[in-house]
């Protein structure tokens, strides 16, 4: 069950922010700022999206687009079937479009829907501006967004072995932040991957761990951010409690308390709570 969390500024509320899922086995966010709604990925299924949508309390024939992420299939996988329904405008890199129409075995997606989109060139849907940013993850141009409307900002980075200054440099002055925390190091060393797929994981186009999450956020934190969201986690090398406990101590240890803001685990088969300010 989806419950809402508001955080009230100067003025009235402006943007919801709610994470459908999230995880190694699909991923799908949602945003509206009341004139505009989009998805971040639809890597479930069109049933579990419209579901999702309904108690969000909007409908797939309201939402303006859907922005992708990168090609993988815990990203894409739902995006043909629902495309095939409500044919959307799909926005994404021109590599991940690629992807994403190979991927598409049956041709479901009109590709005259496709709207590429250029790291760090803005995107306007009504007064929402979407900023494609890149990642460092092994898909063909993958990328992450921030969204900002009026003097809201949601900043996102999940899929990424590496962070730098360009990374903080976009995400900074976010109200909410939404970070992976995709593994625990000891989990991922002591469990039943192939070396092969551990070494994709902890490579700098792989995955970020549970601490380096932290270090990403402590380098974000500041008088905006109200809520704080651990994404991408692990079905087999963490836990949310793990993910948690982690972050909440790395970030307790190195800039004091916390209380002011909300920490949490995005789940992987249940909807979070909705973020509104």
């Amino acid at each position: 069950m989806c419950y809402t969390l508001k955080y009230y500024g100067q003025g009235c509320v402006i943007m919801r922010f709610c994470s459908f899922a999230s995880g190694s086995s699909g991923n799908c966010e949602y945003v509206s700022d009341g004139s505009s709604n989009i998805l971040l990925d639809a890597g479930i299924s069109t049933k579990r999206i419209v579901e999702s949508l309904s108690e969000a309390g909007t409908k797939p024939e309201e939402l303006d687009g859907i922005f992708i992420t990168h090609e993988h299939s815990d990203h894409i996988m739902g995006l043909n079937v629902f495309e095939s329904r409500y044919k959307l405008p799909v926005y994404a890199t021109e590599e991940t479009l690629e992807g994403i129409e190979r991927a598409d075995k049956n041709g479901r997606i009109d590709t005259s829907l496709f709207r590429p989109v250029t790291p760090d060139k803005k995107i306007s849907i009504g007064d929402m501006e979407i900023t494609p940013f890149s990642t460092s993850h092994d898909a063909g141009n993958p990328v992450c967004y921030t969204i900002t409307s009026g003097d809201e900002k949601i900043g996102m980075a999940t899929d990424l072995g590496v962070f730098d200054d360009y990374t903080i440099d976009n995400l900074k002055d976010s109200d909410i932040l939404f970070i992976e925390a995709n593994y625990d190091l000891a989990m991922l060393q002591a469990g039943r991957y192939p070396f092969s797929l551990k070494k994709r994981i902890l490579g700098n186009k792989g995955h970020l761990s549970n601490d380096m999450s932290a270090n990403l956020i402590l380098s974000l934190l500041g008088r905006k951010v109200k809520h704080v969201f651990l994404g991408h986690l692990s079905k087999d090398n963490n836990y949310p409690e793990l993910a948690y406990e982690t972050v909440k101590y790395e970030l307790n240890k190195e800039y004091g308390d916390i209380s002011r803001f909300n920490l949490t685990p995005a789940a992987r088969d249940i909807m979070s709570c909705m973020v509104n300010i």
